[in-house]
């Protein structure tokens, strides 16, 4: 997946996950994300022009925390992306056809109201939460 630089600035992220293997195989195969450099422990990706590093740490304690949103309990902290709507469904209908399970399954979030959005959640293979949205009218993305 090639993905250019837009007029917004890119962001860079590193996140811990306990195993590269499974990190490449949900980045690069569920995702489908082009591999950057790497190393024996860590790999950039190509997260849809921003830069994502999965950095091999060992497991940490630690617990689930959530925060309710919407009637649903959101997992906090997570990360993600704004997609057009139709770039959202494609990749909920990627991530089904791979057998991800969601955290909140892919819905429509504040239907009728300001900043209505299409949202789902779910984890990588470490238990990094992700979000990925996508708005009818991207102008709502910080609508009151």
């Amino acid at each position: 997946m090639t993905t250019s630089m837009t007029i917004r600035p890119g962001f860079h992220l590193a996140i811990p996950v306990d195993d590269l293997d499974r990190a490449r195989a949900f980045y690069g195969g569920v995702l489908g994300l082009d591999e950057g450099r790497s190393s024996g422990v860590w790999v950039d990706w190509n997260f849809y022009g921003h830069q994502v590093v999965t950095h091999q740490v060992p497991a940490a304690p630690g617990s689930a925390r959530t925060n309710p949103v919407d009637g649903h309990d959101v997992p906090v902290p997570h990360f993600g992306l704004v997609l057009s709507t139709d770039g959202f469904h494609a990749l909920a209908d990627r991530l089904r056809g791979a057998g991800v399970a969601f955290v909140i399954e892919p819905y429509l979030r504040f239907a009728g109201e300001p900043g209505e959005q299409w949202t789902m959640f779910l984890h990588d293979p470490a238990g990094n939460a992700l979000e990925f949205k996508a708005f009818r009218d991207e102008s709502q993305l910080f609508a009151k």
